[in-house]
């Protein structure tokens, strides 16, 4: 009889969790990811809206007689257009990019497309990937998009390194919207770890701007990156929060809602301590610009406002169910909402009246605060232990160092006769994690936990 009259309970707490799920997975809006993160300023996030111009006008066949153009034009000089490469110039191994030099910004800027619909060769650059498949720099990142990068690179590296050594003022920056987001943060990459292939361009010099980001690094990569790659997000975008397999996604373009539903009820079950734990896992890169102009049960379009992080735990695991989950990807909409974004900002400069040194003393606040904002970002993923959250090339990966001692005292025990693993066991005492972070970091006057200068010199 018990158990009979357990089974209707059973049935209740089953249908009330349901429901719960439903509740919560209705309510969670995209103001959720980003509600602790700090306010963007105008100096910042200033190249977003021009370089959405310049991604756009990758889609002209001429830009001196442009078929469509933004309120107030691309902001390009056709004569400051170093090169252009189509579909035809790429054999399809990369999406079509300009190389234009940027002389009012002083900024050398490679701009490129996102995915055509109706060209195979950017399906296949997609579908090139298997997670696991391509590891460096002690993570993982997406197959076809570094190979991509790396034709990339290979085609312009000589014109490139010419024209950093002809304006040793000038920055590099690296551009992309969806598809080309994902090649241009591979290209940094690439750059930052070949930086002789450019005439050993420094890393300050290099920056990449991701719009509407494709989920493409490991997590480490995405947290040890953000001093030089930024993604900006606008609102409701689905692409980088789903951490479905690119080449799923668009095989299942066209009923991509019930993708999208059924990875919300997966990843709801998984924890995200897991999540985090997973190296093959896949996210947005670098630095987070979240563009939030819509508010949970109310309609319409509010004035946009940006916030930035760069977060470790949280980095847009959730999906948001929203009707503006693919018209959000839209790099139309994202340079008209980056726009109004920046003028609402300069707007707000304006009315206050900051005096020119002041705003060069904010600036070097911002600088400083990023560092520090990254530094503890590195910090948290350690504690988190996500795994080769410390570049092995700048600081030391624990988990790869332990390895490499591992195999040093593995090789000199073999020389002399002695068994491998058990001498090398014996002999190294071992470190735990509160020893690593402090012989890493130390505290600085303000009491915030900073990388030691002898690691950052590194």
């Amino acid at each position: 009889m018990s158990i009979i009259c357990g089974i209707p309970l059973l049935e209740c707490v089953y249908c009330l969790a349901c429901a719960r799920w439903a509740w919560k997975r209705c309510l969670h809006s995209a103001g959720h990811d980003s509600e602790t993160w700090g306010l963007a300023t105008a100096e910042e996030f200033d190249p977003v809206p021009r370089l959405c111009k310049y991604i756009l006008a990758v889609y002209e066949d001429d830009l001196r007689a442009p078929l469509w153009e933004p309120p107030g034009g691309y902001g390009i000089n056709p004569d400051w257009v170093i090169l252009r490469k189509t579909y035809e110039d790429t054999r399809g191994r990369a999406p079509p990019y300009i190389l234009y030099l940027d002389h009012d910004h002083c900024d050398i800027v490679l701009a490129i497309r996102g995915l055509n619909l109706a060209k195979e060769s950017d399906y296949a650059v997609l579908l090139d990937n298997k997670l696991g498949k391509r590891k460096i720099d002690g993570g993982y990142v997406h197959n076809g998009l570094l190979k991509a990068a790396g034709w990339v690179l290979d085609a312009e590296s000589e014109i490139l390194k010419e024209l950093l050594k002809k304006y040793a003022n000038y920055s590099l920056t690296f551009a992309g919207h969806s598809l080309g987001s994902g090649v241009a943060a591979m290209l940094t990459l690439a750059v930052v770890l070949n930086q002789d292939k450019l005439g050993n361009i420094e890393r300050k010099r290099v920056r990449c701007y991701a719009i509407a980001p494709a989920r493409c690094m490991s997590l480490n990569l995405a947290v040890r990156y953000a001093d030089v790659i930024n993604s900006v997000v606008l609102q409701d975008d689905f692409l980088p929060r789903t951490a479905t397999p690119l080449e799923d996604i668009f095989k299942s373009l066209f009923c991509l809602p019930c993708l999208l539903c059924l990875r919300c009820m997966r990843d709801t079950c998984i924890p995200e301590e897991k999540m985090i734990k997973d190296p093959r896992r896949l996210y947005a890169p670098g630095r987070l610009y979240h563009i939030v102009e819509r508010k949970p049960l109310r309609c319409g379009r509010f004035p946009p406002v940006v916030r930035t992080a760069v977060p470790v735990d949280g980095r847009f695991e959730h999906i948001v169910l929203s009707c503006n989950a693919t018209s959000d990807h839209a790099i139309i909409w994202i340079e008209r909402e980056a726009t109004r974004a920046l003028n609402i900002m300069l707007e707000k400069d304006q009315t206050m009246g900051i005096p020119a040194k002041q705003r060069m003393e904010r600036q070097e606040t911002m600088v400083r605060e990023h560092t520090e904002e990254y530094n503890a970002a590195l910090q948290r993923a350690v504690i988190l232990a996500v795994p080769h959250a410390m570049s092995h090339s700048r600081y030391g990966t624990f988990e790869e160092q332990k390895q490499d001692e591992e195999l040093t005292e593995d090789d000199s025990s073999k020389s002399s006769g002695e068994s491998s693993f058990g001498s090398s066991r014996q002999s190294r005492p071992k470190e735990n994690w509160d020893e690593l972070i402090e012989r890493l970091f130390e505290k600085d006057e303000s009491g915030h936990m900073v990388l030691k200068k002898s690691q950052r010199d590194k």
